[in-house]
């Protein structure tokens, strides 16, 4: 791996910009600073003013593997990934097998060597019958617990309620959840079959994965949590009525102790609302629902002043033609990791926060929260994950998509950035048009 200095570039980090050069001595980050001269057999990119970000780390995402390789896999979705800037990902339990033991969570990792463009990490499942499972989990080898109060695919909807709270009680690392109230749901459902049949319209969709399902069961999971002193981080958040349950201010406060619980948001809840069902119908599709033009203004206020502190994509890519079924048949997911952060990087550009608060949202935090090792940030020493921004202008076409699924809701929406090069460990994996070199990605460490 040949060396490489990055000059005149604009670097963010830890809430701060600034000109400067730097350094990658084999996978990792040598030095950060100005001036820096070049060496023998070392590559030098001029980065001409351009932003130099740390790589995003995307801490949900379903890459659908093993079971669902029609809809996408770890070796597409992870090139569409760094394609998009996104360096290293965590992904989902409601695989087929779902990942409810030690024997399906390696299985997923050894799927992932040598395959996968970015770095991975892959959650525990939490069902109504695995306890003893997750009470043995190892912390080193897993972000976290995915635990779906609402709907799942498969055993993974715990919804005994003796089981919930042994959960929040045992486990020994943080809790991630999905929030919605199935019985809720399902019977706002049944309302619309008996009007619609199976064919709903599209536009309905936020009204039957109602605001009330999400607000009932993200109360229980923080009564759950803070019950028990668990760490919990909440999933896709949708609502502005949920912000208000939830602590205002930074991840890791000025004494260095951290919030218990924390909040997530997706970036299609910035980018999408109510009024896009009528153009996009089932490929807006997802749960939670994506809502009002209000929820939208109220999400990205958050993000601004540190009430949500992760942003992810919850990629979870469907065949186009799964996509075009009648609404009760049509599956709930987009593909996303691909163009997710041009699409923060254009909240920049309308001027609701700036470019350090999405690599606060989309780097930093994601990598304090999960402990991850020695990534999430440009520091002399971690591993040199990065991503080169360029600020002109492209519209997405596609037959650029690299999901597997090939197709995007993004299609024919003009972004006023570009990702100009991405590097894992150290390697360039993209530049700018094309994947490069081979899969680099490695199993990520969790510094516990």
């Amino acid at each position: 791996m040949a060396d490489t200095l990055i000059v005149n570039a604009r670097l963010v980090n830890e809430g701060r910009e600034f000109d400067g050069d730097l350094r990658i001595e084999g996978d990792r980050i040598a030095a950060i600073g100005s001036g820096l001269s070049a060496r023998a057999n070392e590559t030098v990119v001029d980065a001409a003013g351009r932003r130099l970000l740390p790589g995003m780390i995307d801490d949900q995402v379903h890459f659908r593997e093993p079971g669902m390789e029609h809809k996408a896999d770890m070796a597409t979705e992870s090139a569409a990934a760094v394609a998009g800037g996104l360096t290293s990902f965590m992904d989902m339990p409601n695989t087929s097998p779902p990942t409810l033991n030690d024997a399906a969570l390696e299985d997923k990792y050894a799927r992932a060597h040598g395959r996968a463009r970015a770095n991975y990490g892959f959650y525990f499942g939490a069902s109504n019958d695995n306890l003893e499972n997750v009470r043995g989990i190892d912390p080193r080898a897993t972000p976290g617990l995915k635990v779906f109060m609402g709907a799942s695919t498969g055993n993974m909807l715990v919804d005994d309620p003796d089981t919930l709270d042994a959960i929040f009680r045992d486990t020994p690392v943080p809790i991630i959840t999905h929030c919605e109230d199935t019985p809720m749901i399902d019977a706002i459902l049944a309302g619309y079959r008996a009007k619609y049949g199976d064919d709903i319209p599209a536009q309905c969709h936020p009204d039957i994965r109602s605001r009330e399902a999400c607000i009932k069961s993200t109360r229980l999971a923080l009564e759950l949590a803070r019950r028990h002193d668990t760490r919990l981080h909440v999933l896709h958040i949708s609502t502005a009525d949920e912000l208000a349950l939830f602590e205002r201010g930074p991840m890791i406060r000025a004494d260095g102790s951290r919030k218990r619980i924390t909040a997530e948001t997706c970036i299609h809840f910035l980018r999408f609302d109510r009024a896009d069902y009528a153009r996009l119908g089932h490929q807006i599709k997802c749960n939670p629902a994506i809502k009002d033009a209000s929820d939208r203004t109220a999400l990205l206020r958050a993000l601004a002043d540190d009430v949500i502190d992760v942003l992810a994509t919850d990629h979870a890519p469907h065949t186009w033609e799964e996509k075009h079924n009648p609404y009760v048949r049509a599956p709930s997911g987009l593909p996303l990791v691909q163009f997710a952060l041009v699409a923060a990087l254009e909240c920049v550009h309308e001027g609701h926060f700036d470019t350090a608060r999405v690599v606060q949202k989309f780097a930093h935090a994601p990598a304090q929260l999960f402990d991850v090792k020695q990534r999430g940030f440009l520091r002399e020493g971690y591993f040199a994950d990065l991503v080169l921004v360029d600020d002109t202008p492209f519209t997405v076409r596609r037959e650029d998509v690299l999901s597997k699924c090939g197709w995007s809701p993004f299609e024919g929406t003009t972004f006023r950035s570009r990702i100009a090069s991405t590097w894992v460990n150290g390697a360039l994996a993209w530049d700018g048009a094309s994947l490069v070199g081979n899969p680099l990605g490695r199993r990520l460490e969790f510094d516990r």
